[in-house]
């Protein structure tokens, strides 16, 4: 008989003592012993990001906003559903071109012009989900945010400068 089940007869040939638990414990990597120590803290706590400087929370927290509605309207350019030249403050030259470069790409494979909005047809729209800052000085942040399309994650990031008094960004890069 099985040493688990009283209903199921062995097969010929089969082995008195075997069980399933015993063929496959030896083969695991891993210690399932249980550990009864108390659980590790770390000696400090984290840190609010990860900067380089240290930043009033109140700048973060207001740049983090500025910076989830900056990428925010960036994935819609792309997508067409903004026109790129919404952007204009908020991007330096080389940034803004290769927004709208990409627009019109993204526009000529979904047959739609870019920055008009993509029809009446039921469209997947790109959300930003969060956004991860790190002030590397007082006037440079880098970001990163997950942006969810559908059923897929992607990535953007981008350096923000302080340039004339206001964010710039002047560097993008999609992932």
């Amino acid at each position: 008989m099985s040493p688990f089940h009283d209903n199921v007869t062995p097969l010929p040939g089969h082995r008195p003592g075997w069980s399933a638990l015993t063929s496959i414990q030896g083969t695991l990597a891993l210690d399932l012993e249980p550990d009864l120590g108390p659980p590790w803290t770390p000696d400090t706590l984290p840190l609010e990001g990860a900067d380089v400087v240290p930043v009033a929370a109140s700048t973060r927290r207001d740049l983090h906003r500025w910076a989830m509605t900056f990428l925010q309207a960036v994935v819609e350019v792309i997508g067409g559903d903004r026109p790129a030249a919404q952007l204009v403050r908020w991007t330096v030259p080389d940034v803004h071109q290769k927004l709208a470069y990409r627009a019109g790409v993204v526009a000529r494979a979904g047959v739609h012009q870019a920055g008009q909005g993509r029809g009446r047809r039921p469209v997947v729209r790109p959300q930003v989900e969060n956004v991860r800052t790190c002030f590397v000085d007082d006037a440079v942040v880098e970001v990163c945010a997950r942006v969810r399309y559908g059923e897929r994650n992607r990535a953007v990031c981008g350096r923000l400068e302080l340039i004339a008094g206001r964010w710039q960004c002047v560097v993008l890069e999609f992932g």
